[in-house]
């Protein structure tokens, strides 16, 4: 069975509200994922996972949120060859870059030999009720690009 590891760094809960939810989808797909906040997470623990999944605002102009920095930079050392990822995280359409920390992420990522098997999933602000099922969705069709 594979495994999967979702984390995510939430300001004002948005971003978590989306976690909640994509974890519920993982769950669903039938997969318990190890669920962690960036702060109490560490890059190289990523190489432990078939299937990884990253969440983050997106902090000012289009950044990471300061939470995240030490984390991307950490994944300069690491291999992730093979590895499915998907990411997503809340965003805010008055900033010029809508949720470029899910890109900055994604490309990461990639460079480290990981493979994108959904695009990213951005969401305006906090989570609406039929938003809310799309990232359940989301989670629920990671496990399926993990058979």
């Amino acid at each position: 069975m594979s495994t999967v590891i979702v984390v995510f760094a939430s300001m004002s809960g948005n971003t978590e509200e989306m976690a909640d939810a994509i974890t519920a989808g993982i769950r669903a797909a039938g997969i318990e994922p190890v669920v962690k906040e960036v702060m109490d997470a560490n890059a190289s623990e990523l190489e432990q996972y078939d299937g990884i999944v990253l969440g983050a605002y997106t902090w000012g102009d289009g950044e990471l949120p300061d939470e995240f920095l030490d984390f991307y930079e950490e994944m300069n050392g690491i291999h992730l060859e093979g590895r499915k990822i998907a990411v997503f995280g809340s965003a805010d359409s008055s900033y010029p870059m809508f949720g470029a920390a899910v890109d900055i992420l994604t490309e990461k990522l990639q460079e480290r030999g990981a493979i994108k098997v959904l695009e990213g999933l951005k969401i305006e602000l906090n989570p609406s009720a039929d938003e809310r099922e799309e990232c359940i969705q989301y989670g629920k069709s990671f496990v399926e690009s993990l058979a």
